[in-house]
């Protein structure tokens, strides 16, 4: 389809929309075609195809709100494959909400396309219980930790048979599980170091707080030092990002719903809520939408009160300025922009000027604002497509690699997925979190 074709949607009376989940008319019918969003989108560079492209995939959403297309496997497979990066979003200049549209579309393929029975049951378990029940994600977590430390990982990567069955690039993507995981410090208040600046709470997210718990606690640390008091509830539970991702959207309201009273009652004394996660930070900035569907006035207000006090700690310490640290890095950092940092949350500046403050020169990463291809579980449930645009990104990586130090980013998914890259290329490069770089300062 070329840039300059021009399509005219008309809302249909067989459109199932407004009173649920699907793509709305509101949202796909702005959607102009002009193009601008082709080369911004990763899949549509991989593969080349306009089905797998932010405008062929409104298309495609369009003609089944209107009855003109089932929901076919062909339909699933291309809306599967999408990263939900929203890069299209920035590139977009009609303001099309495609993340919205997105997660829409996905929860109609949920409930109106049937999948694999094995495929079903493990989907449900991952995104419709496991990532909510932190005692079970605990002891999956023991589970995969005692496989990790007893040599029975390393035994079955020697034997060969992961390769042999297509699973180890996917494998090699699991992260190291804690000793001790992050719960154990729920409900904990951690006091300023000095003049007191702020208060705020602290979410800690889920699969990090058996994974990236150090980050977390290195998190809380750099903001005491910055005479930030931070408190961890211990009522919290996941955001529900990588469930509205695939389509549970009802779950993920349920994990909102979980969260909003938690964090609301005791905002009055606290400046705001603080993640590291820039996954996370989107999704509870987007509380609002999930509860668009129910037309519920009073759960989408008290959602939007919730969002509006989410900040990403880059953005939140950028605000507050930093505290002069008692040493500064010497490091030379190639900074790669989380998607949802940047397209989502439209936070840019804020991390390479803390970098900055503390010492580490910025380098240049070619087409730091594209994706790496982690997304959530995406590196998971599409690996072969995810490790094609990690290639391209290290490919970018490897024009600076004599430049560099450190590959800086803001997302624990971002952190594993370049470090898996790394690994592949045997690159001499250290892959840190942005929080990460500051805690070594203080």
């Amino acid at each position: 389809m070329s840039a300059t074709v021009q399509i005219q949607l008309i809302p249909s009376a067989n459109a199932t929309v407004h009173a649920n989940d699907n793509p709305t008319w509101e949202l796909y019918s702005k959607c102009v075609h002009c193009g601008l969003c082709l080369n911004n989108c990763p899949t549509y560079r991989v593969l080349g195809m306009e089905m797998d492209s932010p405008r062929g995939r409104i298309r495609q959403m369009a003609d089944v709100a209107e009855g003109k297309m089932a929901i076919s496997k062909s339909y699933v497979t291309h809306i599967d494959r999408c990263l939900g990066c929203v890069a299209c979003e920035t590139a977009c200049p009609s303001g099309v909400q495609y993340g919205h549209l997105a997660e829409r579309a996905r929860a109609q393929i949920e409930r109106e396309c049937p999948r694999g029975w094995f495929t079903k049951k493990l989907r449900d378990y991952f995104f419709g219980k496991l990532l909510g029940d932190y005692k079970a994600l605990a002891n999956v977590s023991s589970w995969l930790r005692l496989n990790q430390r007893s040599g029975l990982q390393s035994f079955v990567r020697a034997t060969g048979v992961l390769k042999f069955m297509g699973l180890a690039e996917m494998e090699a993507l699991s992260p190291v599980v804690d000793d001790e995981f992050y719960f154990s410090e729920f409900g904990k208040t951690f006091p300023a170091e000095g003049e007191l600046r702020g208060r705020v709470l602290f979410h800690a997210g889920c699969i990090a707080c058996t994974t990236f718990s150090d980050l977390n606690r290195a998190t809380v640390r750099v903001l005491n030092k910055n005479g930030i008091e931070v408190h961890v509830p211990a009522a919290q539970g996941c955001c529900g990002a990588l469930s509205a991702h695939a389509g549970y959207r009802d779950t993920a309201r349920e994990m909102a719903a979980k969260n909003i009273p938690v964090f609301l009652h005791e905002t009055e004394q606290y400046d705001a809520i603080v993640t590291n996660a820039a996954g996370c930070g989107a999704h509870l900035k987007n509380y609002a939408d999930l509860f668009a569907a129910s037309g519920d006035s009073e759960s989408i207000a008290r959602a939007a009160q919730f969002s509006r006090k989410v900040k990403d700690i880059s953005e939140y310490l950028h605000a507050l300025g930093l505290r002069p640290p008692k040493k500064k890095l010497g490091f030379r950092v190639a900074y790669q922009d989380p998607c949802h940092l940047l397209h989502a949350q439209k936070i840019k500046i804020a991390p390479r000027e803390l970098l900055k403050a503390v010492g580490a020169t910025i380098v240049a990463l070619p087409h730091a604002d594209q994706c790496c291809g982690s997304a959530g579980s995406y590196n998971i449930t599409q690996n072969e497509l995810s490790m094609k645009i990690l290639a391209a990104k290290m490919d970018d990586i490897a024009t600076i690699i004599d430049r560099a130090d450190v590959i800086g980013t803001a997302n624990v998914g971002c952190q594993l997925q370049l470090r898996a890259g790394v690994d592949q290329r045997g690159m001499s490069l250290e892959v840190k979190h942005v929080v990460e770089l500051l805690n070594e300062c203080y």
